[in-house]
């Protein structure tokens, strides 16, 4: 076999299978496809078994031998794929009005979703392509985008459509394996592992589960692939629409580190602004900067950026299964939320209500996670460990807050919500740290200070729950319902 051909393989992990086996580039359909001995890997991105009426090239080999994968040769324990449905309102509505005869497909002209332009709900949700060229930008004033585009076309949103499209969708990518992690209403992650035997290569799937989905639902998705949640998220967000890529641990370099800094998942608007004062403004030149240097600027954070920076994150996909064995809580604001004060007296009674349900079912939680979903409708979420399990209202609130400060990018706020996960029996002993252990020998504090966090959590919640919700109120809760009465009052 030809030693270019070879890499060219190896690069996409895989190996020849049988005497002829046909692939097709999809960057580029019309471009001269000929192998012959030279091949401009630079123009190569994608590939996939050849499908009907698309031009490929056939490689070439004497003895049949089968497809491998390097995960298999090299020991990986996971290949991950991020589905992303591409312009996701925009696509479910331009399918939902051909679907009722529409002569236009309002994914091919300057068009956007967004609300009322006089209403707080007056913002672009999602944008055609055409629309795109105009500068026009998810998340800004309806009323800007018109300034852009005069002859714009807009629809309103249509969330009960939403929702059916993506349960509708995420039980089709079920159909392949139910190890599958929704995260929002157009994205999801899938663990393809255990299903690697049926495909010659995790390249072929996702092709086949692209062209699936276009030919079942009538609209596109991205495919990012590689070895954990963070890179496969990173690849799928390259070039859209209608893409499969690959971010593997040895694509990073290439791939990723020419990438602005503000491009970096979880890499929030202040921690970007504080990136670019330490002049680092690329994620390469993150990825080799001093952790200790950034731990120094940005606390804990900034040893998450770093690793995510070099592709470290170990995060599993979670399944509906794995995921129900939490408890948790989230709440839409009767108005968006543009302070962290205002969005950490929230946290505080989704924490006590998390609380309160863990209490009564005799449980303590070993994870945090936090929800936010801005006003644009875009979701992120990130989890933590606790140092120990914990059904404390003010343990879990810490926590959540922790979260929310590394999260939060100063968007405006829609939607807060607080999960706990492995879960385990309030009665299990504590495994101690070193740390408190030192402590112990000393004095009873640590202990203390945990079981008067625990009596007071249920003192208070026997207290609400013999005297209603609203008996005992922290002074900070009180005063963001102040607030939420006199909005009310002013929109009515």
């Amino acid at each position: 076999m030809d030693k270019n051909v070879k890499v060219f393989l190896e690069k996409y992990r895989m190996t020849v299978c049988e005497s002829i086996w046909s692939f097709c580039v999809y960057d580029d359909p019309s471009a001269d496809l000929c192998l012959h001995k030279d091949l401009h890997l630079s123009n190569v991105h994608h590939l996939a078994v050849k499908r009907d009426g698309v031009q490929s090239i056939q490689i070439e080999q004497e003895s049949a031998c089968s497809i491998i994968h390097r995960e298999e040769t090299a020991g990986m324990s996971h290949i991950i794929f991020h589905i992303d449905v591409n312009s996701a309102y925009l696509s479910w509505t331009a399918v939902e009005q051909l679907k009722n005869g529409a002569d236009v497909d309002i994914r091919t002209i300057p068009a956007i979703i967004g609300g009322d332009r006089e209403s707080r709900h007056g913002i672009v949700l999602a944008k055609s392509p055409s629309a795109k060229k105009f500068g026009i930008r998810t998340g800004e004033p309806v009323v800007n985008a018109f300034r852009k585009c005069p002859n714009l076309h807009m629809d309103p949103p249509n969330h009960r459509m939403y929702r059916e499209y993506s349960r509708r969708l995420m039980d089709f990518l079920k159909t392949y394996t139910p190890e599958i992690e929704q995260v929002s209403v157009d994205e999801c992650y899938m663990d393809f592992t255990g299903i690697a035997q049926r495909f010659s290569s995790p390249v072929e799937a996702a092709y086949e589960i692209k062209a699936r989905v276009y030919e079942k639902f009538g609209f596109t998705v991205n495919v990012g692939i590689s070895t954990n949640k963070l890179l496969a998220k990173m690849a799928s967000d390259f070039e859209k629409p209608n893409r499969v890529h690959t971010l593997f641990p040895e694509e990073v370099k290439e791939k990723m580190w020419p990438l602005p800094v503000s491009e970096l998942f979880m890499a929030g608007k202040s921690s970007v602004a504080i990136l670019e004062k330490l002049e680092i403004r690329t994620i390469g030149e993150l990825a080799k900067t001093d952790p200790k240097l950034l731990e120094f600027h940005l606390k804990s954070h900034g040893r998450t950026l770093w690793e995510f920076a070099n592709g470290i994150g170990d995060a599993k996909v979670q399944s509906e299964e794995t995921a129900a064995k939490g408890v948790g809580n989230s709440t839409t604001l009767p108005k968006d939320v543009e302070k962290a004060e205002d969005a950490k007296k929230v946290l505080f009674s989704l924490a006590e209500s998390v609380g309160k349900r863990l209490r009564k079912a005799g449980q303590k939680a070993n994870m945090v996670s936090v929800e936010i979903r801005y006003s644009d409708f875009q979701n992120v979420s990130h989890q933590k460990q606790l140092g120990r399990a914990s059904g404390a209202d003010q343990v879990i609130y810490e926590a959540a807050c922790s979260l929310f400060d590394e999260l939060w990018n100063g968007k405006p706020i829609r939607l807060l919500g607080v999960r706990t996960a492995k879960l385990v029996d309030e009665d299990e002993p504590e495994q101690l740290s070193l740390f408190d252990l030192q402590f112990e020998v000393k004095s009873e504090k640590p202990k203390k200070s945990m079981e008067k966090l625990k009596k007071l959590s249920a003192a208070m919640g026997e207290i609400r729950g013999k005297y209603g919700a609203d008996a005992v109120i922290r002074g900070s809760v009180l005063e963001q319902r102040e607030k939420e009465k006199k909005y009310e009052k002013k929109q009515f």
